[in-house]
């Protein structure tokens, strides 16, 4: 099958951009990478007036560090994150979690703004957006606005996003440095969507959890933050979270906290049996790294 007749216009500025949304609104399209919107097209599950390309818009490339803020432009690839430094410096997690994204044809040319805009629940970069506490800039005609990730990502495919905006970056303050983290992914082979995954980080002082991000991709709706194993570990020491105690008590907590939903091959029972085991090895990883 091929995609409908639509127009086409190349942008140049995020003006541009915006100018054309607010003409066309809904019966518009942003291209960013194009590793989800072209499939959609060719199965005419989409069908647009117009699509608007944004590889040529700069203002949305590239990684920059203002202070102790590290932003990530929208049109960002991932391969472009793994092979940041800035990244691997502040970041790591973000840099050891793209091996895992689908496969290096799609790392080269899929764009951070268009995974976390598309919001897709399988994806990783939403869960990781959320769990380094992100905050997504955006841009429409009435100026810029700010949205914690926590809040962006609503439902199934459905963001904050209004029709006549653009993701123009997302922000990590990266000034607490007494950080741990874990991500992992289980899926049936290399490349394929996440049956389940965790991204987690631990914020220490002086060996105490002060505070923690735990958050599940591939399991609901939306990203899914176990706050109850959060508030469970913040105040501990960052030892005690792997004895056979603490275990016991966040994994059973969090299989009753995460409203898991089945897939078309998993269920909703195997998923919340896998938060648990996930869980506990980012508990045991988390505590083990302090000691080095």
């Amino acid at each position: 099958m091929k995609a409908a007749e639509f127009n086409y216009q190349r942008a140049r500025s995020i003006q541009e951009v915006i100018e054309l949304l607010d003409q066309y609104g809904d019966n518009a399209k942003l291209m960013a990478g194009g590793q989800s919107l072209l499939p959609s097209l060719n199965m005419r599950l989409s069908n647009p007036e117009i699509l608007i390309d944004l590889q040529s818009v700069t203002e949305l490339k590239g990684i920059s560090q203002v202070g102790q803020v590290i932003k990530i432009g929208a049109m960002t690839t991932h391969t472009e994150i793994e092979n940041s430094a800035l990244i691997q410096e502040h970041l790591p997690i973000l840099s050891e979690a793209v091996p895992h994204i689908a496969h290096r044809a799609i790392r080269n040319l899929g764009t951070w703004g268009g995974s976390c805009v598309y919001g897709d629940p399988a994806a990783e970069w939403p869960a990781c957006a959320v769990a380094l506490n992100g905050v997504m800039v955006l841009q429409g005609p009435k100026g810029e606005r700010r949205v914690l990730a926590k809040d962006f990502f609503l439902d199934l495919y459905t963001t904050a996003l209004e029709t006549n905006e653009i993701l123009v970056a997302t922000e990590f303050d990266v000034s607490k440095t007494t950080r741990k983290h874990y991500f992992e992914e289980l899926s049936r082979r290399h490349g394929d969507y996440a049956v389940t995954g965790i991204v987690a980080q631990v914020i220490i002082d002086q060996d105490v959890i002060v505070d923690s991000r735990i958050v599940y991709f591939s399991v609901a709706s939306t990203p899914a933050m176990a706050s109850g194993v959060q508030a469970l570990i913040k105040g501990k020491n960052i030892h005690s979270i792997a004895t056979p105690e603490i275990i016991a008590q966040a994994t059973q907590l969090v299989r009753s906290e995460i409203a898991t939903l089945a897939d078309l091959t998993n269920t909703a029972q195997m998923k919340t049996h896998l938060v648990g085991v996930l869980l506990e090895r980012a508990l045991k990883h988390i505590a083990n790294s302090s000691r080095r």
